[in-house]
């Protein structure tokens, strides 16, 4: 049979490293169109031009001007053209000072933007008019638009209705990525006529939802196909526990619903290779993270000492199940444990930990806020990581830590389950296990789980066995690529 051709996509974004990040939707639209493209696909990449992405750090240039139909009037916009770092994926983005040109890029100080639904109304419609440019201007049109998250289901919108008839968009095939159900794009409902859309299509079966406007809603009715971070999320979600008001619109859509498991950047994360380490070390030649151990309990300000260290690398909010992490704490500190903390977040749960960090000095180390270097330094570093989360669509730390050899202990949902393999008898002796798992969102359940990772730590044989396991487990995106090139491929051929 003759090689299938290849497709051409365009991914659609409201951030993507290096660019522009606020969480891990960034590293996925940064990291996901790279891999496409080395599978031999032609991808552009689309996002907002913010006050802070530096075009001549990033090699943007001006690629031309576009005249967008708002519904308060047509918006000039400049279009800057660059590359993705590292590889042939095209970058392109849409500016206009009035909407892009400040701090944030959803809000400051903890506040939206109190424009933010005309700011990403605009994004998205530009985004329809600049594939038009494309197609007047270099007869490029894509195969399939796939739009990331509530800030770019629109585009998905204005392409079934505003846009329908376009001759140019006859084959244009549609993919909506929900990175987190959370997180939906309300507005009142009096503010729906500024996204430009008739209010046909404000209804409980398109985008009104309990009396408001619902972006996301709307790109999940409007998409060929929607896909989330991982399999098990992919059901929750269909539930009334985690679908936050769209379980049923997902269960209606669940044959065109599909969980794919985010990847890392493992180039980046990497502990042969990592610049922030101490020392550095592989699976097959482990000795470098004791030192990274021990140079990780000196930055601490903790005692160098050969104990079981475990980490936390997260916001402090109980979404993560942080408090899960505060209740337990005194419990630990009554072993021969210790324990490093780094994130931001709740102030209660920050000034509860600091309060710990006062009274356990030589067990915890706490580090209110976020650094990078500190971050690698932590993963290297400790020997369990913990992840309690009540829901964690797919979750990153868990992946960095496979990579690091750093055993992580999580709560069994979303990617969670999805991607740690935890241990029991069974597993163990087939060398599949690389974490600890638990159901229960409770404090006991977390510690159960702990002291039972702690037993199998003094077994250093099998501890070794365990981190290995871990290691060597294939975390990049390739089979993520893969996967979404399979369904960008049904997209274009259905």
């Amino acid at each position: 049979m003759p090689a299938a051709s290849p497709l051409k996509i365009l991914c659609v974004s409201s951030e993507a490293v290096p660019f522009a990040k606020t969480g891990g939707l960034a590293d996925v639209a940064g990291a996901l169109p790279r891999e496409v493209a080395r599978l031999g696909h032609e991808v552009r990449l689309v996002l907002p031009r913010y006050g802070s992405i530096d075009s001549a750090a990033h090699g943007l240039k001006e690629w031309g001007r576009l005249a967008v139909p708002t519904a308060s009037g047509v918006i000039s916009a400049v279009v800057e053209e660059g590359r993705l770092p590292g590889s042939d994926v095209a970058v392109f983005t849409i500016g206009h000072d009035p909407f892009f040109a400040r701090q944030g890029l959803y809000g400051e100080a903890g506040a939206d933007y109190p424009d933010n639904l005309e700011r990403f109304a605009f994004f998205c419609r530009a985004v329809m008019e600049l594939l038009l440019a494309f197609a007047k201007v270099s007869r490029w049109t894509p195969d399939v638009l796939h739009a990331h998250d509530w800030q770019a289901a629109l585009s998905v919108v204005y392409l079934k209705s505003l846009y329908a008839k376009r001759p140019e968009f006859k084959k244009l095939g549609s993919l909506l990525t929900v990175h987190n159900l959370g997180y939906q794009g309300l507005f009142p409902a009096a503010a729906f006529p500024k996204t430009g859309l008739g209010l046909n299509l404000f209804t409980p079966k398109m985008l009104e939802f309990y009396g408001q406007a619902n972006l996301l809603k709307g790109g999940l009715v409007f998409a060929d196909f929607l896909t989330t971070v991982s399999p098990t999320y992919s059901n929750e979600i269909q539930t009334p526990e985690l679908g936050f008001g769209l379980d049923g619109v997902l269960r209606e859509r669940r044959d065109r619903l599909s969980g794919v498991v985010n990847g890392i950047d493992v180039e980046t994360w990497n502990p042969a290779s990592d610049p922030h380490l101490a020392a550095r070390y592989s699976a097959s030649d482990l000795a470098g993270k004791r030192q990274c151990k021990e140079a990780l309990q000196r930055e601490l300000t903790l005692p160098v000492r050969d104990v079981p260290l475990l980490a936390v690398i997260s916001r402090f909010t109980p979404q993560k199940g942080l408090d899960l992490v505060a209740a337990v704490l005194p419990e630990l500190m009554r072993l021969d444990v210790q324990v490093a903390l780094l994130g931001t977040g709740d102030p209660s749960l920050e000034l509860q930990f600091q309060s710990f960090r006062m009274r356990y000095p030589d067990k915890l180390g706490v580090r209110i806020g976020f650094d990078d270097a500190l971050a690698h330094a932590i993963e290297a570093g400790a020997d369990l990581f913990l992840m309690p989360s009540r829901y964690e669509p797919c979750g990153l730390s868990q992946l960095y830590s496979l990579r690091y050899g750093t055993v992580p202990i999580v709560r069994k949902t979303g990617g969670l389950a999805d991607t740690v393999v935890a241990y029991t008898p069974q597993t163990a002796a087939e060398g599949r296990a690389t974490g600890f798992a638990f159901t229960d969102a409770t404090p006991e359940a977390l510690l159960t789980t702990i002291l039972l990772a702690l037993r199998v730590y003094a077994d250093r044989a099998e501890w070794t066995r365990l981190m290995k396991a871990g290691m060597e487990t294939d975390v990049s995106w390739k089979k993520s690529a893969e996967a979404y090139a399979a369904l960008y491929r049904r997209l274009a051929e259905r």
